[in-house]
């Protein structure tokens, strides 16, 4: 039987249903701007993804400098909500969640777009984002007993925290920048037109340090192992580092 208008309005107007956008009136500024450093992470994946299929460096720097301005957001968000006084369970894990995003997925993607992609460079670049998954879960899972200070704040991070991959987009870009990676950016080739192979773009001589080749058909680029090593030290439970 179809309800009358009557029984729609007694039924939306129930007091025990959440009110609309129940979810994001429960956000606290601090969230926002968390948020905010989650936005950075979509984007630098979109950019560098719109890099790739139109071959134009700029939307590759756009998405190098989505990942600094990512760490500003994550930055601030902690200091607002102790400036707010305000934090919460759902803070903690959307932190979590957008820290990811644009620390663990973005730089193993922008590795991939600088031509990481002999199948070694995929095995080390997913080790890197699976240690980066591992070492958030951990800090989730233990940081109520970690010790604190006066303030309640946490006194060290177990691991290095996964903003620091920041470092190996620094790498990334001033490889880019100076012409180590990518044959696309490369003045010298313009007279082959807008859009060169991949197989040209991404041959040894064009992907900073070269290759190496284990066995016959199995290569892969030594500078990749800066995600194996950042992948390592985040995850290590005898590095302790200090948190500001």
């Amino acid at each position: 039987m179809t309800p009358t208008p009557k029984q729609i309005k007694r039924k939306t107007s129930d007091p025990e249903l959440p009110t609309r956008f129940s979810m994001v009136r429960s956000f606290q500024l601090a969230d926002f701007v968390t948020l905010g450093n989650a936005v950075c992470g979509c984007l630098s994946l979109m950019f560098a993804m719109k890099a790739l299929l139109t071959q134009n460096t700029d939307f590759l720097f756009s998405s190098f400098w989505c990942i600094p301005a990512g760490v500003v957001f994550d930055f601030l968000d902690g200091r607002v909500a102790r400036w707010r006084k305000s934090s919460s369970l759902l803070g903690q894990e959307l932190d979590s969640l957008a820290d990811f995003c644009s620390f663990g997925i973005a730089p193993a993607v922008l590795g991939f777009a600088c031509g990481f992609q002999k199948m070694l460079d995929l095995v080390v670049l997913t080790y890197f984002v699976c240690c980066g998954l591992a070492r958030l879960a951990r800090y989730n899972a233990t940081v109520a007993a970690l010790p604190t200070d006066s303030n309640g704040k946490v006194r060290y991070f177990e691991g290095t925290p996964i903003p620091t991959t920041l470092a190996i987009v620094g790498v990334l870009a001033y490889g880019v920048y100076h012409g180590k990676f990518w044959r696309f950016a490369n003045p010298m080739y313009q007279h082959e037109g807008p859009f060169a192979s991949f197989s040209q773009a991404f041959t040894p001589d064009f992907v900073w340090g070269g290759e190496i080749t284990i066995v016959p058909g199995y290569e892969f680029h030594p500078l990749v192992l800066m995600y194996g090593l950042s992948g390592t030290l985040m995850i290590s439970r005898r590095l302790r580092i200090p948190k500001p």
